[in-house]
């Protein structure tokens, strides 16, 4: 039998803003049954990271309420809490990893809840092969009403089922993925003033470096996003994304900017079209909210059209996205 590798796994604490105590508490159950099952087959007991943004004295309230509403974590994983104050989505992943042990360094959000078999899967290629060094996992939003189901079915996530070409093609999920601990150390997410590109400028160094994202079946869901105001803001923000995305992968003049967010559009417009029709009956969608499934997404695409086009024209400034107040609380 290969030898069992030791892993760390760092939870950030930035989207449990926007969600209850008693749903990050049903991740946290979830995280703790699956580190007692891989440490019944032989793995030794991890260390947990908490980051946060907030100050060291915070991490007192922290514990007292992740042993109100997960006391089984502690008693599984070694618990300790690393503060970054002010600190965004993805300083607090770098910022848990000089306080990880181990191989094998984790990464799960605390607005996302591991399903059976979640953690032993997302290992599996480490113990196998240990040329490996990233593991990404599945992770798909959950879904319960008919806005739910409409993310579900737009969002940047595959589908929980049906949706294996997706899937297969995924990016790298800085929500459910694991990396050996020596790279990650030397590879922390690059710094950006974009809300979700740093990911993609990881995924890019690996392939640079001529490592392989091993893609595995290991399930989280995330919970499908709230509010109106939400919407609104991160569909602009998606926009802007993109256009750094393509700034910072192609370096292209203002004029290519700005026709690319025309194309981005139409190609993101015909998607979603396609993904509501062909997608929509597995979620359980009523046949006659599928016309108004499309229209939401084609109204988030639409709003992201103006977030990147107003950044590739140079209407708003290039600065570090913040969740607004409104936003978390909505």
């Amino acid at each position: 039998m290969a030898e069992r590798p030791t892993y760390s796994i760092v939870i950030e604490m930035e989207n449990a803003k926007s969600i209850d105590w008693d749903e990050i508490g049903l991740g946290l159950k979830a995280l703790a049954r699956e580190i007692a099952e891989v440490s019944a087959s032989g793995f030794a007991r991890p260390k947990v990271i908490v980051s946060h943004g907030g100050l060291e004295t915070d991490a007192v309230s922290l514990r007292s309420s992740i042993r109100a509403e997960a006391p089984q974590l502690a008693q599984v994983a070694d618990l300790a809490f690393a503060a970054c104050p002010g600190g965004r989505y993805y300083d607090l992943k770098n910022n848990g990893i000089p306080s990880s042990e181990g191989s094998i360094l984790v990464f799960l959000d605390s607005d996302t809840v591991p399903e059976r078999n979640w953690l032993s899967t997302l290992l599996k290629p480490f113990v196998d092969r240990p040329e490996t060094i990233c593991v990404n996992g599945h992770t798909y939003l959950s879904y319960d009403d008919f806005f739910s189901r409409t993310f579900a079915l737009i969002w940047f996530f595959p589908m929980a089922e049906g949706d294996e070409r997706f899937a297969s093609k995924r990016a790298l999920n800085a929500n459910n993925i694991a990396f050996r601990h020596d790279w990650i150390s030397s590879h922390p997410f690059p710094a950006h003033n974009g809300f979700k590109v740093s990911c993609t400028l990881l995924m890019h160094e690996l392939w640079s470096e001529g490592h392989k994202i091993v893609n595995v079946d290991a399930r989280v869901h995330h919970y499908s996003p709230r509010g109106w105001r939400f919407f609104f803001w991160r569909a602009l923000v998606t926009g802007r994304d993109a256009d750094r995305k393509f700034v910072e992968l192609h370096a292209p003049g203002r004029v290519q900017r700005i026709v690319k967010s025309f194309t981005r559009w139409g190609t993101m417009s015909w998607r979603t079209l396609r993904r509501v029709v062909n997608l929509a009956p597995q979620t359980g969608m009523p046949v006659w909210q599928i016309p108004f499934a499309a229209i939401v997404g084609l109204t988030f695409y639409t709003f992201a059209f103006l977030g990147h086009f107003s950044l590739a024209v140079g209407l708003v400034r290039d600065e570090p996205e913040i969740v607004p107040d409104y936003v978390v609380h909505s």
